[in-house]
């Protein structure tokens, strides 16, 4: 059994969201073992974030995938305040070659989430782990493109997602949002299989047309939800 954990932070539910929809995807995988692992505001004392059953759970895990809303540019506070309290898995290099992975959402269209993304790679290359990216082409970005392809933002670090600021988590409008975190948690979970016990992987590879379809498929169904 291969475990994964996504640990996120969400003050209004956006990145839960997608959280959910990155574990519902790894969980349709075979032998992966995966779990949500919520980052509260309440955690942090005087700046400094601490849960021992919840840093247990990441140190027991293969995979972790790192979520948290952009702010302002840059990751939550909260979730920073989360990331500077792996210090002491850091000095011992305890997160040594885990399999890692990102996502961000914003009510901006860029909102500047290329450079969250960045900062959770960079924490995990300081963590000595190995990351993995989206692996999906990107979407609208043609004539007959839409709101709701996959990955619509034209992220390939990590997953990205998007909703009005006046719009509840999990709008119809985020679908090809929600299509993108479910195939990059199935994605993730794959590759720790391969990773962790050396099963069989076939990569998939999506000519243009394929993926055009593939989004098509994507607003189809979003429209069907509406």
């Amino acid at each position: 059994m291969a475990t994964l954990s996504v640990v996120y932070h969400s003050p209004n539910g956006h990145t839960r969201a997608m959280a959910e929809h990155i574990a519902r995807g790894a969980e349709s995988v075979p032998g992966t073992d995966v779990h949500l692992v919520e980052i509260r505001g309440e955690q942090v004392t005087a700046g400094r974030w601490s849960d021992a059953p919840a840093m247990e759970l990441l140190g027991a895990s293969d995979t972790i995938v790192f979520g948290a809303p952009t702010y302002m540019g840059s990751l939550s506070a909260v979730f920073k305040a989360f990331l500077e309290g792996a210090f002491y898995p850091f000095l011992g290099q305890e997160w040594k070659d885990k399999l890692a992975g990102g996502f961000t959402h914003s009510a901006s269209q860029n909102g500047d989430k290329l450079f969250s993304l960045q900062q959770l790679a960079v924490f995990a290359a300081q963590m000595n782990m190995q990351w993995i990216s989206l692996g999906d082409s990107a979407g609208d970005n043609w004539t007959g493109g839409t709101r709701y392809d996959v990955n619509r933002l034209g992220s390939w670090l990590g997953a990205m997602g998007q909703t009005n600021a006046d719009e509840a988590p999990d709008p119809t409008g985020g679908h090809g949002d929600r299509v993108t975190a479910e195939r990059y948690g199935v994605r993730l979970a794959e590759l720790t299989a391969r990773w962790v016990h050396g099963s069989p992987h076939a990569v998939r590879r999506l000519t243009q047309e394929e993926f055009r379809e593939l989004s098509a498929r994507s607003a189809a169904e979003a429209r069907a939800r509406s």
